[in-house]
C-alpha cells in the first residue's frame, strides 16, 4: 500500500510540474507581442502580463497583476533625455504598450526582473519592424505619496528605460523621449494613496518615423 501511495504522488507530480511551467514564459511579454502591439497597423487580440496594447478608437484593458505594498518615492529627477510631454494615448493611430516594469520599490533602480522584460522591450524596438521608429516612454505611477514625489520617481524611471535600452541596445537617444506625468493619467481610478500595481506602468508610444 505504502509503494503505490508513493508511487501515485509522484505520478501526480510529474502530471502537475508540467502545466506549471507551461504558465511562465507568460510571465512576461515577448519580443513579437510588443512588435505586434507597437507597428503602426498592428493589433494584439490577447493581453499577457505586463503588455497592454491599444489600438486606435478602443479603450485600453488592464493587465491582471497582484497588488503590492508601495514604498515612499523619493523626489529623485532625471534630465538627460528629451523630455517632451506625450499624449497618454496612440498618436495618430500609432501603436502604444504599457509595461509594468519592476522597479525597485519607491525608486528607479532596475530589477534584474526589470531588465529581463526591458530585454525583450529593446529586442523589439530595435527589430526590422520598428527600427526606422521614434518613441515616448511615459512613467506613470499610483497615488501613494505625493503628486510631487510620484511626478519626480515617474520621470526618473522612464528615463531608466530609455538609458537601458540605449545603453545595451545602441538605440540613438533621438529615437526615444522620455517624460513622466506620475499618477495624472491612471489606468485604474483610485482614490489618493491607494496601492494600484496597473497603474505603476511605463508607456511606450511609437510617434512615428
Amino acid at each position: 500500500m505504502k509503494t503505490f501511495l508513493k508511487a501515485s504522488i509522484g505520478f501526480a507530480i510529474i502530471l502537475v510540474a508540467p502545466a506549471a511551467l507551461a504558465q511562465a514564459p507568460g510571465n512576461n511579454p515577448n519580443a513579437q507581442q510588443i512588435i505586434n502591439a507597437l507597428k503602426p497597423t498592428g493589433t494584439l487580440s490577447t493581453t499577457t502580463r505586463g503588455i497592454v496594447p491599444l489600438a486606435q478608437g478602443t479603450q485600453q484593458a488592464a493587465p491582471s497583476m497582484p497588488l503590492t505594498q508601495t514604498a515612499s518615492h523619493p523626489g529623485v529627477m532625471m534630465a538627460h533625455h528629451a523630455v517632451n510631454a506625450p499624449a497618454p494615448s496612440p498618436v495618430n493611430g500609432q501603436g502604444s504598450v504599457n509595461l509594468n516594469i519592476d522597479f525597485a520599490s519607491g525608486s528607479a533602480a532596475l530589477t534584474p526582473r526589470a531588465k529581463a522584460e526591458l530585454d525583450q522591450l529593446g529586442h523589439a524596438l530595435t527589430s526590422q519592424q520598428l527600427a526606422a521608429f521614434k518613441f515616448n516612454i511615459v512613467g506613470h505611477t499610483d497615488t501613494t505619496g505625493t503628486p510631487a514625489a510620484n511626478l519626480a520617481l515617474s520621470n526618473a524611471r522612464a528615463h531608466a528605460v530609455a538609458t537601458y535600452i540605449e545603453t545595451k541596445f545602441h538605440v540613438a537617444s533621438s529615437k526615444l523621449e522620455a517624460s513622466g506625468v506620475g499618477e495624472k493619467d491612471l489606468l485604474v481610478k483610485t482614490p489618493p494613496q491607494t496601492p494600484n500595481l496597473q497603474n505603476r506602468r511605463v508607456q511606450i508610444i511609437n510617434i512615428g518615423k
